[in-house]
Formats: C-alpha cells, sequence, structure tokens
C-alpha cells in the first residue's frame, strides 16, 4: 500500500479504519477525566479502574499496559516474551512480518519465520515441520507463534481453530501472541466474547486494538500468564515484573495514562465495542452483496470481518479512487481491499455501486 496525498476537504473512504473518526462516546470519556490532577504514569485512579474492568472481562488477572500505537503493542509484547536467539512464527501476509518497518528485528532482535497461510491463517500443520530442529544450537529457535484476529485478510479463526493451535502450542512449549487490532469485530462476528476468544484458548499475550475502533491513539497489551509449562522452561512467567522496564526504555511510557484509559472504559462501556462492530460489519456485508451482482468483480476471500477483497477491471481502479479512497493490495492482479468502519454510511456505499455502473455502461457502449 502506497502513501496517499494530503487533501483539502474530508471525506468518507474505503481506505482504512485508521482514517476513521472518533467515536463521540469516546471524545466525551476523555472530556470527563480532563478534570484536576491526578498522578502520573498509570498510578491515578482511572488506570487502576480500568485495569480492573480488563480483569473483569477477560475473566482473568491480565496485566495491562498503555501504548500509543499497534506497532508499540506487537512489538512490545514479542520482545517481552522473547529472548534474542528465538523466533516469531507468523504468516507471509502477516503485519509484522510485511507493515512494521523491521521493528520486531530491530527492537527485540528476534527473527520472523513466514509460512505460507490458509486465506490468512496458521495452521499446525502448517508450523510442525519447522520444529524439527529446536534445541539445535545451530539453529534460531522457534518460540511463538503470532497470529491475528481477524487476519489480514478479513477471516477470523473460529474458537475451535484458535483452541487447537493454542494445544499444539502448549504441546510444543510455544507462546501465543495474538494481533487483535480489530478483534471486537471478530469477537462480534462469531458472536462470541472476550474471554471465550483469549482467556479459554490460554492465549499468552494481547495486542488489543483501540485506534482502529473508534479510540485516539490507545492500545492495550494484555500477559495472561497461565501457568502451563513448567517454570524452568517458560521464562514468560516473569514477564509483568520487568514489562515496566521495556515500556520505558522503547518511549512507550505514557506520562497521562488515565486518558488512554478512559477511552477503553468508554469501548467496553455499554458495549460501544459491539456497536461499532456490529455497524462496520453489516456495512461490510453489504458492500459485499453489491459487489457480488457485478460480474466485472471477483471477491477472493470469506467476509467474515470489515474488509472486503475484490478482484477489479484495471481500467477501473483510477475514478474509483476518485469517488471513494481504498488500497490496491495486490497490484499485480488489481486486487483492492475495502475498509469499512463505524462511521461510514450506507450512501457511501450506494455512491460507490452507482460509480461502477456508471463504468459498467461506458464498458457496453
Amino acid at each position: 500500500m502506497h502513501q496517499v496525498e494530503p487533501r483539502s476537504k474530508p471525506q468518507f473512504d474505503f481506505g482504512s479504519d485508521n482514517y476513521a473518526t472518533i467515536h463521540p462516546e469516546v471524545l466525551e470519556t476523555i472530556a470527563q477525566v480532563n478534570v484536576g490532577h491526578a498522578p502520573a504514569y498509570g498510578l491515578d485512579f482511572v488506570t487502576a479502574e480500568v485495569r480492573e474492568l480488563f480483569k473483569k472481562i477477560f475473566n482473568h488477572p491480565v496485566q495491562t499496559y498503555f501504548v500509543f500505537n499497534g506497532s508499540a503493542a506487537n512489538v512490545l509484547s514479542l520482545r517481552a516474551l522473547l529472548q534474542p536467539h528465538e523466533a516469531v512464527i507468523a504468516t507471509d501476509v502477516s503485519h509484522i512480518q510485511n507493515d512494521e518497518c523491521g521493528a520486531p528485528e530491530f527492537h527485540g532482535g528476534n527473527k520472523i519465520i513466514t509460512l505460507p497461510s490458509q486465506e490468512g491463517k496458521l495452521t499446525p500443520a502448517l508450523i510442525e515441520p519447522i520444529l524439527i530442529r529446536l534445541g539445535d544450537q545451530h539453529c534460531v529457535q522457534p518460540r511463538l507463534v503470532s497470529i491475528t484476529q481477524p487476519t489480514e485478510l478479513g477471516t477470523v479463526y473460529s474458537i475451535q481453530e484458535l483452541k487447537q493451535l493454542s494445544s499444539f502450542c502448549k504441546k510444543n512449549q510455544l507462546l501465543l501472541h495474538m494481533d487483535g487490532a480489530r478483534l471486537g469485530n471478530a469477537v462480534c462476528f462469531l458472536n462470541s466474547s472476550f474471554q471465550e476468544m483469549t482467556t479459554d484458548v490460554k492465549l499468552d499475550a494481547l495486542s488489543l486494538g483501540g485506534t482502529k475502533n473508534g479510540l485516539l491513539g490507545a492500545e492495550a497489551i494484555l500477559f495472561f500468564n497461565h501457568q502451563n509449562i513448567e517454570a524452568k522452561n517458560y521464562h514468560r512467567s516473569s514477564v509483568p515484573a520487568h514489562f515496566k522496564f521495556i515500556q520505558k526504555q522503547e518511549l512507550q511510557l505514557p506520562s497521562k495514562v488515565r486518558f488512554l484509559a478512559a477511552q477503553f472504559k468508554a469501548y467496553f462501556q455499554n458495549e460501544l465495542w459491539r456497536r461499532m462492530a456490529q455497524k462496520s460489519l453489516s456495512l461490510t456485508q453489504e458492500l459485499a452483496q453489491a459487489l457480488q451482482n457485478i460480474p466485472e468483480i471477483s471477491i477472493q476471500y470469506p467476509v467474515q470481518s470489515n474488509a472486503v477483497f475484490a478482484q477489479l477491471p484495471k481500467s477501473w481502479v483510477k475514478p474509483l479512487k476518485e469517488t471513494c479512497f481504498f488500497y490496491i493490495w495486490d497490484e499485480k492482479k488489481f486486487v483492492a481491499r475495502f475498509m469499512l468502519s463505524h462511521d461510514n454510511q450506507s450512501a457511501d456505499i450506494k455512491r460507490f455501486i452507482e460509480t461502477i455502473q456508471q463504468l459498467q455502461k461506458k464498458n457496453t457502449r
């Protein structure tokens, strides 16, 4: 995906949920805690309250830390869990491989072993062949599996798939990290819960996205600390004790943490997360159904989150982008990614489809 030129006026796009507005309820909550002085660096009562809220939501004594962006959430999670001689296993389309500018390798020194995915997913069968040299000092040691839920292709791991993967990881002394930049969408799609998708599958660490979900530059890192492997082989149990030093060293310790924490309070309060997810998922299905009726367009993957990947005629790309911006995911096959957000409307889809219909008419003349 390429850089986009600055615009002279706002408009609604299908470019990314990073483009979207901050949800009004989140802004309101920030204003509510913007009263008086409070201790810095997470020692305030708002942050303490939200950390307790996380324990209730996930039904587990999770250790929660707040950072500024998703890249930091992923990179700091990996750095905390791994030694430099240990490697991360991820898909070839994963965000940590393709969109972190080498940050995991730079900050933690950890090699990323990429595997061809099945619709963006990892499976035990895909991972098992690369474990053959475990214990060999001449080979980087696979230690952590990092998955994305929903995946970069908009597909969703079922709860059963997550449990199978987690069981495989525990059996092979591998840690399991989840990049949950859009996790609320997966929970909503499966009509599940945050607990069922993380705690119950014995996840080790979670990067919980806020920025892509109506928040203002707020992400959370959660460590679950399940005691399922003997301590002598599982240094992860000390993560909460030393993570605060990693967070500070990596320039991700906010001074006014209450303003980040409060956003997650708004996110979970009155199920705002679900309302935003339901809207974006509904709009995504509306767009997908409309595109399916166009013979010249081919949808590439199951539509299970807030993204539609569709192959377009090359000549349509430029005029369509003038109506509503989107990214070309695969420039060889002209596969576009259309991303819907909480603040999109059916009118955006209608306008886009009308432009497609005009292009169809031009082609038939």
